[in-house]
């Protein structure tokens, strides 16, 4: 049975062309004698929390759309190991093989499961040691005297939301009008307002 294969390619501006990737993958997907079902193809940073052909691509994945996934370079799919590793455990998971070619790495073989296990090794200690930094900034922060979380509202915003809210005006255009956190001039119109409730139920 032939199987049936999907590319992903990515740019990460305008200016670049994903042409070259798409060449090369079709070429491997066509020595293998495998049928292309569809191409997934963006622009967009490696980083970027928002990648829709990505996304598109894992749902045709959930699917069982395709049966191998063809990509040019690891870079393509990620930047972060986590990142990358979360990518590979979901295709394992839906039986989806993957190809990168610039790597030689062919999760259909056990020289390529083995490197993605591998991998797996190093996002877990690259998830450790990013909670060790981050432990031990916030130690120094204190250590200085910084504050950690949020940072007490000052009495003059808080006298200034009362003012404006005494005047009528609502709780959105008061976060505007002072440029405060719209969670802050919230907690502080509804205290004043029970304030104002509670005055009047005692007059």
């Amino acid at each position: 049975m032939t199987r049936r294969a999907a590319i992903y390619a990515r740019v990460s501006t305008g200016e670049q062309t994903p042409e070259n990737q798409l060449l090369r993958l079709r070429d491997v997907a066509a020595r293998a004698g495998w049928t292309i079902v569809h191409e997934y193809v963006e622009t967009a940073s490696g980083a970027s929390p928002s990648r829709p052909e990505m996304d598109r691509l894992m749902r045709d994945a959930a699917r069982r759309r395709f049966d191998v996934l063809l990509a040019w370079d690891v870079s393509r799919l990620g930047r972060s190991l986590t990142q990358l590793v979360g990518l590979f455990e979901a295709l394992r998971t839906l039986g989806v093989d993957l190809i990168l070619e610039q790597q030689g790495v062919d999760t259909s073989t056990p020289a390529g499961r083995a490197l993605l296990g591998m991998a797996a090794v190093f996002a877990e200690f690259e998830r450790a040691m990013i909670v060790e930094r981050t432990k031990a900034g916030m130690e120094r922060a204190r250590a200085r005297g910084a504050q950690i979380g949020r940072a007490p509202a000052g009495d003059g915003i808080i006298a200034a939301i009362r003012a404006l809210r005494a005047q009528g005006l609502g709780m959105d255009r008061i976060a505007r009008e002072l440029r405060c956190g719209k969670g802050l001039s919230q907690r502080v119109c509804t205290e004043f307002d029970r304030e104002q409730a509670d005055a009047r139920q005692q007059a």
